[in-house]
């Protein structure tokens, strides 16, 4: 693949996920962490944790990925 391909394909990515960052600000997603057996009792303990993303990593996202995607070398 050709540099100048990479960087469209870099900057369509970035642009893409400073989109999702700015409407989508935040995620959850649930991890087990303790799991128990005691006799025929079965225990799990699972976390939920929460992923904040800031406006200004969306915002610097979109930044990158268009000057990757608009800047052309001859």
């Amino acid at each position: 693949m050709k540099a100048a391909t990479l960087k469209s394909l870099a900057g369509l990515a970035l642009i893409a996920l400073g989109a999702a960052a700015l409407i989508w600000p935040e995620f959850s997603y649930t991890k087990g962490t303790h799991d128990a057996k005691l006799g025929p009792l079965e225990f799990t303990l699972k976390e939920k944790d929460t992923v904040r993303i800031p406006v200004w990593a969306a915002i610097a996202s979109l930044a990158v990925g268009t000057v990757l995607l608009w800047r052309r070398k001859g």
